[in-house]
This record gives C-alpha cells, sequence and structure tokens, in this order.
C-alpha cells in the first residue's frame, strides 16, 4: 500500500481520497511500522514550516522519512510535505528541515500579492529528461495547469534537482526531484483530471497500479 503520513498538517484525507480514486490502496498512518513496510510515502501538508516539523519530531518520523528516501522507496512531498524537504525554511523565522534536498524555503518577492492563489502553469525543464526517468509527468503536457496556494517557494542548491518551474512575479521551482524522491508546490489532487495524472504517475512509479 501507499502511506499518507498523518502528521496533522492540512489535507492528508482529501489527497487520500485522490489516491483511492485512482483504484490505489491508501492508508493513512503515523505507525512508523507501517511506514517501513509500505511501498511507497506520501508527505502532504498545509500550515507553516516550523508546525510541520515539530509534528514530525514528536511522532519520531524523521528518521523513518530519512531511511525511506536513503533506500530510494518512491516519496512525494505535497505543498508543505515538498517545503519540509529542504534544509531550512525563512517561515516566520529560521528553522531547520528534513535536509534531504540542499536549498531552502524563502518568500516571494515584495509587491507580489500572497499568497500565490489558484490556477497557474508549469514548464518543464529540459533536464528533466535525465531526472524525472521514472515517469512523474508522463501524459503531463507541458504548459499544464495545476492549483496552487502558498506564500513561500524552494530554491534548490542546484539545479539538477528541478524537474519543472512557474512563473510568479519570478520564476520559481515548481516540482523537484531526483531518483524516486518528488516534491511538488501544487496541490495535485485539487488540480482536476491534470493532477490526478501526476498522482496516477506516481502510483505507477510505487508499482501500486499496473
Amino acid at each position: 500500500m501507499i502511506a499518507i503520513i498523518d502528521y496533522k498538517m492540512g489535507n492528508v484525507r482529501s489527497v487520500a481520497k485522490a489516491l483511492e480514486s485512482l483504484g490505489a490502496k491508501v492508508e493513512l498512518t503515523a505507525s512508523k511500522t507501517k511506514l517501513a513496510k509500505a511501498r511507497a510515502l506520501v508527505l502532504p501538508g498545509v500550515g507553516a514550516f516550523a508546525a510541520g516539523m515539530k509534528n514530525l519530531r514528536k511522532l519520531n518520523l524523521i528518521p523513518e522519512i530519512k531511511k525511506a528516501i536513503a533506500q530510494n522507496k518512491p516519496f512525494l512531498g505535497i505543498c508543505l510535505g515538498q517545503q519540509l524537504l529542504f534544509s531550512q525554511s525563512y517561515e516566520h523565522g529560521k528553522h531547520k528541515g528534513l535536509d534531504i534536498i540542499p536549498g531552502e524555503v524563502v518568500m516571494f518577492k515584495p509587491g507580489l500579492k500572497i499568497p500565490h492563489m489558484g490556477w497557474n502553469t508549469i514548464t518543464q525543464e529540459a533536464r528533466r529528461k535525465t531526472q524525472d526517468t521514472s515517469g512523474l509527468l508522463k501524459g503531463v503536457p507541458d504548459g499544464s495547469y495545476f492549483y496552487f496556494v502558498h506564500s513561500y517557494y524552494v530554491k534548490p542548491v542546484s539545479k539538477k534537482w528541478i524537474i519543472a518551474t512557474t512563473e510568479y512575479g519570478q520564476k520559481f521551482s515548481s516540482i523537484v526531484g531526483q531518483g524516486n524522491t518528488f516534491g511538488i508546490q501544487f496541490h495535485p489532487e485539487k488540480s482536476s483530471d491534470i493532477g490526478l495524472r501526476i498522482l496516477k504517475n506516481f502510483c505507477e512509479i510505487a508499482g501500486e497500479l499496473e
């Protein structure tokens, strides 16, 4: 099954329902044993970076997350879940993240309306052909629209992590990843059929769907 990490940060149930609608076997859990047995992990999330890290620490889930990623188990971070993969965030102070992806989480530049909310497009980076070999964006046309709600964005240290970008007063990374570890800034569960396509691709990467 695919384990959705239930760390009390927002939209975990809506992500679970979206995956179940595709035919995937899904379990919402904070059990380290179940996370270890799952064939893939999803870390969704809505809310503040510091609160997300606090909850992961309180539930003692950080070692299991890092172990799964080190084993190249398929892992998908969504919205806050993507941001938590980074080294640090400057949301309401400076806070350490999971440090899976070297880089930081920063606020949009002054003058832009925040949060960045609504439909916007992604541009697939040419270099993704070497990164996204497992097919997260299979069947997703360049320029597809997805639903965003966020005030902070991720800045990987290395461009090799960037799979797709989005424009909002500036270009920012909207999909990152290497190997079987992926992070997406938008909400696929709120992005109609094209969002479900990305979730379906992830399920196929995990071997949960044929």
